[in-house]
């Protein structure tokens, strides 16, 4: 039903929120309203993991982030996020990273972290019915210019995929490639927005790609599964809609900008497509960017 996927997304929202005290299964599934053992068999079911675990993990993951950003003690990481002592932290460390906490913060290698998980999606609100009397005005897509310097973009880049649904149905483990790319969100391109989609162009057949942008002078690691390319500073024509509701509007807020972004004429600013040797990108943060493809251009 797709009312126990919004119920096990308020469960995941409840434990992401503080992560350092996460509510108890008790206290979950008394303001859901269902019995403890029935939340955790819809949680496992639509997440493919026990409470417990998923828990564990962000819990493992967010102290791997304090390790790489901050100076704090790995004991009074490991404390924080419900570890009874440094050695405890540090076996659950080399369990999920097969390095120890120490070893990463000298690192900062790439590692998977787990990510927030998803199970509620747009998709699900339009089944409800109170979607059905539901009318969305969505305004205009904005069309800006903006220079992005020359950089490397460290990611996979799939010639049989050409959307971002596509791309996750072609062997591409959604959680594994986004945490670790989440790993590296340090090593982002000053001005950009962290992981980021697009599309590229190959013997004239459009592909998609999935990865982060990152200095030009980067010589760090680069993941298994992945490759880094080079890619020039340009221009870039960005169509923009700004924050909007995601559960609500964002089908059709990307119609709307991909509509104007596929068909627009550079000419009448002066530029045409210069997509060759470079390719599209695409933002995606609804709540807090908005939606945006970029397409480069060269002067006429």
């Amino acid at each position: 039903m797709a009312e126990w996927n919004e119920l096990v997304q308020l469960m995941i929202d409840w434990i992401d929120s503080d992560l350092t005290a996460a509510p108890t299964l008790p206290r979950m599934s008394e303001q859901l309203g269902y019995s403890p053992y029935y939340c955790t068999k819809q949680f496992h079911a639509l997440t493919g993991m026990t409470i417990r675990d998923y828990i564990w993990l962000r819990r493992i993951s967010r102290a791997a982030l304090e390790l790489r950003d901050t100076d704090t003690r790995i004991l009074d990481i490991a404390v924080k996020y419900g570890f009874s002592s440094q050695e405890a932290f540090s076996r659950a460390f080399v369990k999920a990273f097969k390095l120890t906490p120490k070893a990463y913060r000298i690192s900062r290698r790439p590692i998977p972290l787990a990510i927030r998980a998803e199970v509620f999606s747009p998709y699900h609100y339009l089944m409800k019915e109170r979607e059905k009397m539901k009318e969305v005005h969505m305004q205009a897509a904005e069309i800006n210019l903006e220079f992005i310097p020359a950089h490397k973009f460290i990611g996979i880049w799939d010639p049989d995929s050409a959307d971002y649904g596509g791309f996750w149905n072609n062997g591409h483990d959604c959680d594994e490639v986004s945490g670790t790319l989440e790993s590296m969100s340090h090593h982002t391109l000053e001005g950009q927005l962290g992981q980021t989609a697009g599309w590229f162009y190959q013997n004239r057949q459009k592909g998609y790609l999935y990865g982060i942008p990152v200095p030009a002078d980067y010589a760090g690691e680069i993941p298994a599964g992945m490759e880094c390319r080079d890619i020039p500073a340009s221009d870039y024509l960005v169509f923009f809609h700004p924050p909007f509701n995601y559960l609500q509007d964002n089908g059709e807020v990307m119609r709307t900008v991909e509509e104007v972004a596929w068909n627009y004429n550079p000419k009448v600013m002066g530029y045409v497509w210069d997509e060759d040797e470079k390719q599209d990108y695409q933002r995606h943060f609804p709540e807090g960017y908005g939606y945006a493809v970029l397409r480069p251009v060269k002067k006429v």
